[in-house]
């Protein structure tokens, strides 16, 4: 046989091994709703670019040592933007990880921070494979320390498309971005069984560690799919919106916003309810001061009082920061206040400016709160707006009250720009609480009925003085007040100026920590 017989009789081979491997992926997969692997790898990247390494890796042994040890991984565009990125194959193994498979993956991260470039994991398996001990534990521990060594490097993003369990789900809590699909991914430590030996307490799989529980209680899901197509193209929406590392710009789109005041401009001045606890949505807000309202919110079902979401304001992307009064009247607590922190961590390690809409009643006052720890784990959001060095831009909508005015984005924390409503307040407390503690003596003496009375009086009287954003300006807290109408206008000469603010790039500011 010639040589380019024989080449050619190697490489039909080798597709053929392909076909029937994905034909066995394929008929378990499919029926419980999944994509296989490679389809998930086909379907992200961008047609023909994937290139495959370590391909013929093998595990040890002398067993089923199947090439590619149940990963496949290499590097890909998105777009046309180059990524890294590795997936487990449940087909294989379960899609526990192993020595080789580990080799594998920890040279995708290394190769993604060499180029610079974003890595995609997408994880489908349950952890350490038990039949290589501690050779699968090493793995997965060097697995970690390479993702906490590219974290503020390059953005990292993990998928979990099947249940995932202990370092499956380590691994991807180191990420900056987790995306879960409904009714199929789980992501617990340990499952149901072994939660009733320890604890003699019984629970589904759905309640420790459902995709749902991990979206909207425990917070370790930034993005609720409902389905495999749409995690993925969340995941190609987000990376449209980053830099490919943190000495890189994001992608910048065509400025084409208007340079004048709109008639949509104007419909802002009707958003907020005229009753000073009235709900709203801050998103009706935000939607008509980035462009073409188009908004990437993340962590949406999870601490619903906060806003956290990607925009683009005159073709760059900021990342906007809310008090959401439709969610417990937009209120700071430890789940927000994390929530936001590790955002604003995230947007100064990658140079992206940092927007901010304040309406916050002030940190939420409780035993529950206290005793979960509101001071040090609420200090986290001052921490992140205080070390960071982009650009930010704060609007003050309606109330700034206490501690929520300080840790909002205000200028004492750094911000570069501070704007306000002419209808907002910025205040210890509000003036119905003011007027109680201010006047509490004369109103002390008086009956409940003349009480009452009295105190409306003295509230109607405070709110013309106290705490109106003009004191505020007197002090060079607040740049300017501004109509509603102008925000869009405001905000997007602000972002435009502070383009040139120097602040040095070091090759890596700091880390993006676990919530």
């Amino acid at each position: 046989m010639s040589t380019h017989a024989r080449i050619e009789d190697l490489v039909l081979r080798g597709e053929e091994a392909v076909r029937l491997a994905e034909k066995r992926a394929a008929d378990r997969q499919h029926p419980r709703g999944k994509l296989t692997v490679r389809e998930r790898v086909d379907r992200f990247a961008d047609p023909g670019s994937f290139t495959q390494i370590d391909a013929f890796t093998r595990p040890g042994g002398d067993g089923d040592r199947p090439y590619g040890d149940g990963l496949v991984a290499g590097h890909a565009t998105v777009d046309g933007r180059p990524v890294c990125l590795y997936a487990q194959d449940f087909a294989v193994h379960g899609g526990t990880l192993g020595e080789a498979s580990a080799r594998t993956a920890q040279k995708v991260v290394d190769l993604a921070v060499k180029i610079g470039c974003p890595v995609i994991g997408i994880n489908d398996g349950g952890g350490a494979r038990i039949q290589e001990g501690v050779a699968a534990l090493a793995g997965y521990a060097g697995l970690a320390r390479r993702h906490a060594a590219a974290s503020g490097v390059v953005p990292q993003i993990s998928l979990m498309l099947g249940p995932c369990a202990g370092g499956a789900v380590y691994t991807p809590a180191l990420t900056d971005f987790t995306v879960v699909v409904r009714d199929t991914s789980y992501m617990v430590v340990t499952g149901p069984d072994v939660v009733r030996a320890a604890t003699g307490v019984d629970a589904t799989l759905d309640d420790l560690g459902g995709a749902e529980t991990n979206a909207t209680v425990s917070g370790n899901a930034h993005h609720l799919a409902d389905d495999e197509d749409d995690a993925l193209d969340w995941v190609r929406t987000l990376l449209g919106f980053l830099p490919a590392n943190n000495r890189e710009p994001a992608p910048e789109y065509a400025d084409d916003t208007a340079p004048g005041v709109t008639d949509a401009d104007r419909l802002l001045r009707a958003v907020i309810p005229d009753a000073e606890n009235a709900a709203y949505d801050v998103t009706d807000i935000v939607s008509r001061v980035v462009d073409d309202g188009d908004l990437l919110p993340v962590h949406s079902g999870f601490a619903r009082n906060m806003l956290c979401a990607f925009g683009r304001v005159a073709g760059r992307t900021v990342g906007v920061v809310a008090n959401q009064p439709a969610h417990g009247a937009g209120v700071l607590d430890i789940d927000a206040s994390e929530k936001a922190a590790r955002f604003v961590r995230f947007c100064d390690a990658f140079g992206i400016p940092i927007l901010t809409f304040a309406d916050v009643p002030g940190y939420l006052p409780g035993v529950e709160q206290e005793r979960g720890g509101i001071i040090r784990r609420g200090a986290k959001l001052v921490y992140a707006y205080s070390e960071a060095t982009v650009p930010m831009v704060t609007v003050v909508l309606r109330k700034a009250y206490g501690g929520g005015y300080a840790v909002m984005g205000s200028k004492h924390l750094g911000a570069d720009v501070n704007l306000a409503w002419p209808t907002a307040r910025i205040a210890v407390i509000g003036a119905e609480g003011a007027a109680q503690v201010l006047h509490r003596r004369e109103l002390a003496g008086l009956a409940p009925a003349a009480r009452a009375e009295r105190e409306r009086e003295l509230t109607t009287a405070l709110r013309r003085t106290h705490g109106t954003p003009y004191a505020a300006a007197e002090l060079g807290y607040v740049d300017a007040v501004i109509d509603p109408a102008e925000t869009r206008v405001a905000v997007t000469r602000a972002l435009r100026l502070l383009r040139g603010k120097s602040v040095g790039v070091p090759s890596r500011k700091h880390g993006n920590i676990p919530l």
